[in-house]
């Protein structure tokens, strides 16, 4: 008994001494790792003792703890993303480390999205851009796009009303490609096409990639000739985190078009007899004005779960004033993003769900150029206290009564939904399923009440007050259905898509209308009071409306992405797509595309021989887009109203043709060919790249003359034409300083684009060899002032050519012969090509610093060598402007050449003495922000951050803000309104200030 106690007791002690031998071998090493920008917590870094086995990771909240040996010397700290560091190991157990960002975007593992899947960076193999949620501007804008707005070389993003909360961009990659169908891209949606930018919260974005080239952008098919823009947002992970970003805004008018003061109007327009003094003065341009105008945004994202089943979501509030006396807008917005993983890995399925309301009040476009040329010794108000009512001027009425009493509202509900399905058939064998949904619910709604000093005055008794209502619907069912297949024998690498893809679209509209109705009280809610929706003295059956389209898209799609050793480089998709709008003989169409890389850098000749290449990509790719981006039914022979006979004393609706048959109707082709290079250079410090595209847009449509009979119809909706576009493209990025407590970063992106219209006519129908477009409205006849023909670029301007100004102040032009005649003496016949309104180049260059915790961005953004037809001088900017109505300062200004012309017979005659270089740089965004991480239990970092926005234009254009008028479209370099023709609407342009608060818990 005594014998087996002692013996276990040996054996104890035996233990005990080799545990204390082991333990002497290792020491216990703690600590945090954070990032070097903003103090916040990195979880998932591995930490390995240099030169052995022994790794672990950060939790969470970026904490670590292991055991390292006593015989290792330091610890090595690794993150995707960040640049590795090296720490000693001193007798300290505690060891904090922060990490710094690498600024090598090739070398990190930069996932790309594709269109129908992802793939790195390192295989992609067409032109793409990638700009992650971090790279994007700090703006207060209604749509997220504005915060890519220059990021892109390419991309053009422009928005003529800043100011309204309620506007949107246009945008456009690599030139218009088109005459009559849609010039934007298309937009993707965390997988779904088609999705609703408008319906998109900034902070719940993770990275945006533009598919700029033909052959990325070809596997969309008939949607992808103006190119793709993918949009993905947040997901949940395994890490539980709130976060919240709210924000209040400020608009201030800036580079505002300036008008004669009443002293100014009486000394030059009442002494001249032009203008009549009435007595008062009044800033009419101040009077229609909400400056500064504020907003407000709200963001609070929850996200967390775990490996296998994690969520996100998001909510947002938004309540934003316009600079004019009705914009306003009030929006509210969720996303919900829910993954499930099963135990087995078997099934991944996703549900994506994002409603949005919003109750907008609509700006009046056209409110502020009423302001401007109004007399300023009007008052607004009469003795009595009431709206003065106005017959004098361009426009006749009163703005200040417009923006307070006309009401223009709207409630819209949006709806994204989808859900998906994927079956991990194999490893490397999966199969997905998508249901999505994209719903629009539009209630319009308009006023206008008894009380108007133009319905006073005039004595009306029928069609006084006046409502509308009108409700539009639209949605978008999709299913999609994908299949992958990857597979790595030896070094050769091979990735397999296909997949098919169906959707309907629907819209409907219902409109109703009325006059006469008992209480302004009443608005839009009851339409039925009205006195003026029927009978003999009524509108009739024009008091209502209704109509229903819509169309079916289907497509069967392929792909295969094959690299050998990670550096040759080969992806090849087809698409066979059919559209309910093509005509009978033309449903289907196929879209195929090819491209190739080859990472030179890989080489061992390139290795050796230039080592201070880090990473160098050569791609060239071919691919033939489509467009379908124009109305339904186009190609049928529809009948519609042809007015009323009256037969036995009623009155009988007539219907007949109102179009012609084009069973031969097709989508517009676009043929893409882009050839680039990829780098990265001096130990990560340059990289960037380069592309140049050539981009030929066939069977453009349009309507064109036919023979009456035998089409019912003296036109008809079909292909011809053929436009090119072609350019270069530069995206640089520098670490110009790169230290443990500062850095400065340098990024540039440049585009030149030309444009050449090939041809109007092709064998079938043959059309005139040029168009006349963009005309002027009036006062007088001003006519079109530019032309697209046959040989020349879009934008061009096509006017009479200014010879100076004669002594009696009279426009001076040549003719066609040479000779000099006043303007009133030419004819159309004297026109010639003046200029363009095309930038020739684009550019922009963002300066990125961090010291410590503060970070400072400064973005610049230019566009430059074209023209702008300065619309506000042709009106208002000469003395000679039309009588009793405001001036712009310029028109008395001797330094101004508009001064000079005061001989009222060359009036409203165009020119290109009107034309000025619309070339600006911008200071297009500042934003300084600093973070400081806290150590308490529920909140882990605060940033405070402000940011100004359009702080300053360096242009000599004299017309306003140059960044106004639109570049975008088929009429660039002139305000032109919705139907391409130019107009007097002026919104002006704004500076913003931004004031925020982000926390992080």
């Amino acid at each position: 008994m005594y014998t087996r106690k002692l013996l276990h007791l040996s054996v104890l002690v035996l233990f005990m001494l080799l545990g204390s031998t082991v333990l002497a071998q290792t020491r216990a090493i703690s600590g945090k790792v954070t990032d070097a920008s903003d103090g916040s917590p990195l979880p998932g870094v591995t930490i390995s003792a240099t030169g052995t086995k022994t790794v672990t990771t950060s939790d969470a909240n970026g904490n670590y703890r292991f055991e390292v040996p006593a015989s290792a010397k330091s610890l090595t700290f690794s993150f995707i993303g960040y640049t590795a560091r090296q720490m000693p190991l001193s007798e300290s157990a505690t060891i904090n480390v922060k990490l710094t960002q690498s600024s090598n975007a090739l070398n990190e593992v930069v996932v790309v999205s594709v269109g129908y899947g992802t793939l790195n960076k390192r295989e992609v193999s067409s032109a793409i851009t990638h700009v992650s949620s971090k790279d994007l501007l700090t703006v207060s804008g209604n749509n997220p796009l504005m915060a890519l707005q220059g990021k892109v070389a390419g991309l053009s993003i422009t928005n003529t009303a800043t100011g309204d909360p309620n506007s949107s961009p246009s945008v456009q990659l690599r030139g218009a490609s088109s005459r009559n169908a849609g010039l934007g891209p298309l937009y993707v949606i965390n997988g779904i096409p088609g999705g609703n930018v408008d319906n998109i919260n900034q902070n719940d974005i993770e990275s945006i990639d533009v598919l700029k080239g033909g052959a990325a952008s070809a596997i969309y098919g008939t949607r992808g000739s103006n190119g793709v823009i993918i949009i993905t947002t947040k997901k949940g992970t395994a890490e539980g985190r709130m976060f919240y970003d709210g924000f209040a805004s400020f608009d201030y008018i800036t580079n505002r078009l300036q008008n004669l003061s009443p002293d100014e109007f009486i000394a030059n327009r009442v002494s001249s007899d032009r203008g009549q003094d009435y007595g008062a003065k009044t800033d009419w341009l101040g009077a229609v004005t909400n400056s500064p105008a504020f907003s407000q945004k709200h963001t609070l994202q929850l996200s967390g779960g775990s490996a296998k089943t994690n969520y996100f979501a998001s909510a947002d509030y938004r309540d934003a004033d316009g600079i004019d006396l009705r914009a306003h807008k009030k929006e509210y917005g969720a996303r919900i993003n829910v993954s499930h993983t099963t135990d087995d890995n078997m099934f991944v399925g996703t549900l994506n769900i994002a409603p949005r309301f919003m109750h907008t009040n609509n700006a009046d476009q056209g409110n502020f150029n009423n302001a401007l040329t109004l007399n300023p010794t009007y008052p607004i108000y009469d003795s009595e206290g009431r709206y003065n009512y106005l017959n004098t001027g361009f426009f006749s009425n009163n703005p200040v009564e417009n923006g307070n009493l006309i009401k223009s509202e709207a409630d819209i509900k949006e709806l994204d939904i989808s859900g998906s399905l994927k079956v991990n058939i194999l490893k490397n064998l999966s199969s997905t399923v998508t249901l999505s949904e994209i719903a629009r619910s539009a209630h319009n709604m308009n006023f206008s009440p008894s009380t108007l000093s133009s319905i006073v005055h005039a004595n009306k008794t029928n069609q006084t007050n006046y409502a509308r209502q009108e409700q539009q619907e639209s949605d978008q069912k999709n299913v999609e259905w994908t299949g992958n297949y990857a597979a790595d024998i030896g070094e050769h690498h091979v990735k397999l898509l296909g997949g098919y893809s169906y959707s309907v679209y629907n819209y409907k509209q219902f409109a109703a209308q009325n006059y006469d109705f008992p209480f302004d009280t009443y608005l839009w809610n009851n339409l039925g009071s009205g006195l003026y929706n029927g009978g003999a003295a009524g509108q009739g059956q024009s008091a209502v409306g209704s109509t229903q389209d819509g169309s079916t898209l289907i497509a069967f799609f392929g792909r295969v992405n094959y690299d050998y050793k990670n550096r040759y480089i080969l992806t090849a998709s087809l698409r066979h797509e059919g559209s309910s709008k093509f005509g009978a003989n033309n449903k289907w169409g196929d879209f195929p595309a090819v491209s190739a890389a080859w990472r030179i850098s890989e080489e061992n000749f390139l290795k050796s021989k230039a080592p201070w290449v880090n990473e160098l990509k050569l791609r060239a790719d071919y691919g033939i887009t489509g467009n379908q981006d124009f109305g339904n039914y186009l190609s049928l022979l529809l009948y519609g109203g042809a007015g009323y006979f009256p037969f036995n004393g009623t009155q009988y609706q007539v219907f007949g043709p109102s179009s012609n048959v084009n069973p031969d109707l097709s989508w517009e082709r676009a043929i893409n060919f882009n050839a680039g290079v990829d780098f990265t250079l001096f130990n990560n410090r340059i990289s960037g790249s380069l592309d140049y595209y050539i981009r030929k847009n066939k069977d453009l449509l349009g309507y064109y003359d036919v023979p009456l009979p035998p089409n019912p119809q003296s036109q008809t909706f079909t292909n011809v034409g053929t436009m090119k576009n072609y350019g270069i493209e530069l995206a640089l990025t520098g670490a110009v300083v790169k230290q443990q407590d500062f850095d400065y970063n340098i990024s540039l992106a440049v585009s030149f684009n030309r444009n050449k219209f090939i041809s109007f006519s092709n064998d079938l129908y043959k059309g005139a060899t040029f168009q006349d477009v963009a005309g002027l409205p009036a006062p007088g006849s001003p006519g079109t002032i530019q032309r697209i023909e046959e040989g020349h670029s879009i934008g061009e301007f096509y006017t009479l050519r200014s010879a100076g100004v004669d002594d009696t102040g009279a426009l001076l032009v040549y003719k066609k012969d040479g000779t000099v005649v006043p303007a009133n003496e030419a004819s159309n016949d004297d026109k010639q090509y003046v200029g363009n309104g095309l930038p020739k180049f684009n550019g922009s260059m963002n300066n990125s610093f961090r010291y410590k915790r503060f970070d400072l961005n400064i973005f610049l953004r230019g566009a430059f060598a074209y023209k702008i037809f300065n619309t506000p001088a042709f009106y208002l900017g000469t003395p000679s402007s039309q009588s009793d109505a405001n001036v712009l300062k310029s028109a008395y200004d001797s330094k101004s050449k508009y001064s000079k012309l005061s001989n009222s017979s060359t009036t409203s005659i165009a020119s290109d003495y009107f034309l000025e270089s619309g070339s600006f740089v911008k200071i297009d965004n500042i934003s300084l922000g600093y973070t400081q991480p806290l150590k308490t239990k529920y909140l882990k970092s605060v940033r405070f951050y402000a940011a100004g926005r359009n702080l300053h234009t360096f242009t000599s254009y004299t017309g306003g803000d140059p960044d106004l008028i639109p570049v975008n479209g088929l009429r660039p370099g002139l305000n032109t309104n919705s139907d391409g023709n130019g107009t007097l609407n002026y919104y002006p342009s704004t500076l913003q200030l931004i004031f925020g608060l982000q926390a992080t818990f």
